[in-house]
């Protein structure tokens, strides 16, 4: 038992589960340096083994962060778990995941294996996985829903094996908190060497208390590592939300009494650079984070927060980064004030050149609007970023007429692998004339599922960012592009989804 709260972050990983949110090596590289500024303590990186680009984001991430200690997630499988020790390997501090599936639905319907099978695999895996790394995590996945007998045989097996640490998941959010917590209690006091091991939960939110059950888990079961993703990103409802988890925590240390590392300072930049990687917006009442955290409408509200802040808000804005949100460059800013601004985003461009590009790409910007927010910034290098990988599709320019009673037509220029092409219709307006001017040349076949709006900044100037979620035989993918022109950036957040429908990387869904 510690009065330390381990706070485990899977955005990279389960997060990216999220239908249409998965991320380039180097974008998971600038989230794991923001995650690794926040001071998280443990990056799950990715799942090694499932593609050769979620094998590279790992191996990169494991060699150039050196606070945090870098995770890779691994079925409960020889192959697995060596190859996640082989993207692991350069890593300062590296801890291997591996799990199996232990309730009586998943080990008779998915695994079709037999309990014995499966104590006997994670016993071997664990030993097998023990032997690369000195720190392994154990799941049993759908632990929640697991017989308790069983999962005490298992987890004092692996335990004895060498496992650190053992994360109980409610891998499809149906736990309650009280119960939650009692259960994680009963299997700490059951199991004999439970010392041995720090325990961990992992809870999804499908009934919306993936925090509540989280805390009662670290409250009365007695949990010293939480898992969890900035903005609750994951699949289906989602995780539980690091910012909320940290936040109540630190908020209620009186209830709690612990303590954990995160510099909660950098909570909002890296919430919006999570959002504007993934197209993921943040619904405006989202806790902590929402644009409305800290806004108080009612009079009587504002009333109090004027006399004293502490009548209505129990936490400061500046203490998550709100602080932060300020204007502070404009077309005269120099080139060392981008650079500084750059850094206290978290941003880590990796080359002079790359920097003189983002750099010329804000002068560029500042020319369109006067005043240049950190969520330009980010949206800015998000989007260089997607530029820098030689995507097959590149917007070059756009052109619209749209009058009342006239039917809005689009004339769109984009290169496909560096070769120009031109093209237009009309549509319903000019987002539909231009997608549908883009679709006349690329045939993608693909369905489009969402088209979302979003102002990234509280400004007529603001920049427009857009959403566009495709669907194609089965794949989900969400492209995002940013521009004053709100046509301008759609037609981007569309090419940059069919840059993401044409990549050939795969993810095997591994358990929450």
């Amino acid at each position: 038992m510690t009065d330390q709260l381990i706070i485990f972050d899977t955005t990279l990983r389960d997060g990216e589960q999220s239908p249409g949110a998965s991320m380039t090596r180097d974008e998971k590289l600038r989230i794991a340096r923001q995650l690794e500024r926040l001071k998280v303590d443990v990056i799950e990186a990715g799942f090694a083994a499932s593609s050769q680009g979620d094998f590279e984001a790992v191996q990169a991430i494991a060699r150039t962060i050196k606070d945090s200690t870098i995770c890779s997630l691994a079925r409960a499988n020889d192959r697995d778990i060596a190859r996640s020790a082989e993207a692991l390997q350069d890593a300062q501090r590296g801890r291997i995941h591996t799990f199996i599936a232990t309730s009586a639905l998943h080990m008779e319907k998915k695994l079709r294996m037999t309990p014995e099978q499966v104590l006997e695999q994670a016993r071997q895996s664990v030993r097998f996985a023990r032997n690369l790394v000195g720190d392994i995590e154990f799941s049993p996945e759908d632990g929640y829903r697991s017989d308790p007998d069983f999962l005490c045989r298992v987890i004092e097996a692996v335990i004895a094996e060498g496992a650190t640490t053992i994360n109980v998941p409610d891998t499809v959010g149906y736990a309650i908190p009280e119960l939650y917590g009692e259960f994680i209690r009963s299997l700490r006091e059951r199991v004999p060497n439970s010392d041995q091991a720090i325990w961990s939960v992992h809870c999804h939110n499908d009934l919306g208390m993936a925090v509540a059950n989280s805390l009662a888990g670290v409250k009365i079961g007695g949990a010293r590592q939480v898992e969890c993703t900035i903005n609750g990103l994951g699949e289906r409802a989602g995780n539980c939300s690091l910012e909320e988890v940290v936040m109540a925590v630190k908020t209620r240390r009186d209830y709690f009494g612990l303590d954990v590392n995160i510099a909660t300072e950098h909570i909002l930049a890296a919430s919006r650079m999570v959002s504007q990687t993934t197209g993921f917006v943040v619904q405006p009442n989202k806790a902590v984070v929402g644009a409305n955290a800290f806004a108080h409408a009612s009079g009587i509200h504002q009333d109090g927060v004027l006399k004293a802040r502490d009548t209505y808000e129990i936490m400061r804005a500046e203490d998550v980064g709100w602080s932060a949100n300020k204007i502070v460059l404009g077309k005269l800013s120099g080139r060392n004030a981008f650079r500084q601004r750059l850094q206290d985003l978290g941003v880590d461009l990796d080359s002079e050149a790359a920097v003189n590009e983002a750099f010329s790409r804000f002068k560029e910007l500042a020319d369109r609007k006067s005043e240049i927010f950190d969520e330009d910034i980010l949206a800015l290098v998000s989007e260089q970023g997607a530029l820098g990988h030689h995507d097959p599709f590149v917007f070059v320019s756009l052109a619209q007429h749209s009058e009342t009673g006239e039917r809005p037509h689009a004339r769109v220029v984009f290169s496909r692998d560096g070769v120009e092409i031109k093209a237009e219709s009309d549509g319903n307006g000019p987002v539909d004339a231009s997608f549908k001017a883009i679709e006349s040349q690329v045939q993608s076949g693909a369905d489009m599922v969402l088209y979302s709006v979003n102002a990234i900044s509280d400004s007529t100037e603001s920049q427009g960012e857009v959403t566009v979620r495709l669907q194609r035989s089965g794949r989900v993918v969400n492209g995002v592009g940013a521009d004053p022109d709100i046509v301008v950036a759609s037609a981007k957040a569309y090419l940059s989804a069919l840059n993401k429908l044409h990549s050939s990387s795969e993810m095997v869904v591994a358990q929450g």
